[in-house]
């Protein structure tokens, strides 16, 4: 007589590293897509698992042995089946991703923090702002406020701004605000630079919506659990990017620096404005869409920009 699956599956998945593998397999075979956060099953299973057990995200692989009880494993299962089922990020279950080396409570609030930028903060933005020092900067489009408070983190002499058009986002950003103990952080709702007059800044950073329409309707399930108001940027993704290359010579100081991310939208802006000297930055795993631009380029270029971005 053959034991009961349930029964059978508790001795065939004793150990933290079994759930993790049994995990890894069934996101794999289920063909779910990764992104938001963790870029393969392995790691996503792992995270999950971790945080169903109350482990910290850096555990100790020794611990991977480790027998789990039956109620344990009840608990890390019910989290594959919705990570499977309802497609939602790993980062919505667990509520925290972890950006530029800090840990941010994240929601259907804001997107998933996972801009490269994180790579430039970490080192300063070395060497995209030369002899500049970094007094006073924005983050544009905050979301849940990753950038502009690991900002502030790193560089705890300087004031940050964190703009945002949604309530929800910034309401997200308060609470990370708060969680990492970032006084230098001031948070403003703001349509772009509509709130901002008379603001000016050494450095502007931003990571705008920049998806476009055809891009939006293709995504994966996983992408409808986060707010479309953070994707979605017109036919070409560049309906906030051109506004903020307009506007942005008004508040950045003379040797300001603007560092805009528009993901797959790059090759869209050079075809559009070709005689601009857009430094489209190196990353560790290449090139991820991402430009510095200091202020005297855009002023020297900025009829050319509000013409188009005028026509949006």
């Amino acid at each position: 007589m053959h034991a009961p699956a349930h029964y059978r599956m508790s001795a065939e998945l004793a150990t933290i590293i079994d759930l993790i593998r049994y995990g890894a397999s069934r996101f794999g075979a289920a063909g779910l897509t990764f992104g938001h956060s963790y870029d393969n099953a392995l790691d996503e299973a792992t995270q999950l698992v971790l945080h169903a057990l109350y482990l910290p995200h850096d555990m100790n692989p020794v611990y991977g042995q480790a027998r789990v009880t039956a109620e344990e494993k009840a608990t890390v299962l019910a989290l594959f089946e919705r990570r499977i089922r309802e497609r939602i990020p790993a980062a919505y279950l667990t509520g925290e991703a972890w950006f530029a080396g800090l840990s941010f409570k994240t929601d259907p609030r804001a997107l998933v923090p996972r801009s490269p930028i994180a790579e430039l903060i970490e080192a300063g933005f070395h060497p995209w702002l030369g002899d500049l020092e970094v007094h006073r900067a924005l983050d544009l489009c905050t979301g849940s406020g990753c950038i502009a408070i690991a900002m502030a983190h790193y560089n705890a002499d300087c004031q940050v701004d964190a703009v945002d058009i949604s309530d929800d986002a910034l309401a997200l950003a308060e609470e990370n605000s708060i969680r990492l103990h970032a006084p230098n952080v001031r948070l403003l709702k703001s349509d772009l630079f509509g709130a901002l007059v008379g603001e000016t800044y050494d450095l502007i950073v931003s990571n705008p919506p920049y998806v476009t329409h055809d891009e939006v309707a293709a995504l994966p399930p996983e992408y409808a659990h986060e707010p479309d108001l953070g994707l979605r940027a017109g036919d070409d993704g560049l309906d906030l990017a051109l506004k903020i290359l307009c506007d942005a010579p008004e508040h950045l100081n003379d040797d300001g620096m603007l560092i805009v991310e528009v993901g797959e939208s790059e090759s869209a802006l050079v075809e559009l404005l070709p005689e601009i000297p857009f430094a489209w930055i190196e990353f560790k795993v290449g090139q991820m869409g991402i430009f510095a631009i200091g202020r005297d380029a855009l002023v020297a270029h900025h009829a050319r920009i509000k013409e188009l971005a005028d026509a949006r």
